[in-house]
């Protein structure tokens, strides 16, 4: 039984959306962690910083969005949401999971805090070197790691809807229409009705 430490409207929820898909065992674990105006981390949440997402599988503790991405999508093969090792679309699941989290969270969190990205220093780019990449790839196949919907889209499209109106994220209607394929996913809306506990 895989249980999810969640915090609901945060980026937790999607780790519903993805159980849901995956048919997987899954119960969800409410925990408070700290906002702008300050608290402690939660003593029942084992992110080492307090955060969500982060999930228990029978006392192995994984967090991060891309770590806990791969270990479900192994974990829970059947409906095929990341390509297992040795299959070919396995590289391409990898590198789009490592981008979102090593060059695209960076951007656009840099992008909303005011800060400009160091360049040739940093180990990411600023958005506006980061959504062409994106928009070509998207453009290439329907979803991230080609034609096949996975967990990679799981983060990836939850993270444009959240930005949809804002003006950090460049208007384009090839990711307006990606999100719409994502969103519009039976799991997706189970996963909207569940994310309060």
């Amino acid at each position: 039984m895989i249980t999810l430490y969640h915090r609901p409207n945060t980026r937790s929820t999607r780790f519903i959306f993805l159980l849901e898909e995956l048919e997987a065992p899954y119960q969800i674990r409410l925990v408070t962690t700290r906002t702008r105006e300050g608290g402690a981390p939660d003593s029942a949440n084992p992110h080492p910083q307090g955060k969500v997402p982060a999930i228990s599988d029978d006392g192995a503790v994984v967090f991060e969005s891309a770590a806990i991405a791969i270990y479900l999508t192994d974990k829970f093969p059947k409906n095929r949401l990341g390509p297992l090792p040795g299959e070919p679309e396995r590289g391409a699941y990898l590198s789009w999971l490592a981008y979102y989290t090593g060059v695209f969270e960076p951007a656009f969190v840099s992008k909303f805090m005011g800060w400009e990205v160091p360049r040739g220093t940093a180990g990411w780019a600023p958005v506006e070197e980061v959504m062409p990449v994106i928009i070509a790839r998207l453009t290439q196949a329907p979803y991230f790691t080609g034609a096949r919907f996975s967990a990679a889209d799981v983060l990836y499209a939850t993270s444009f809807a959240l930005f949809a109106n804002s003006p950090i994220l460049p208007k384009s209607a090839v990711i307006e229409d990606y999100v719409q394929r994502v969103v519009t996913r039976p799991a997706f809306a189970r996963a909207m009705a569940r994310q309060n506990g």
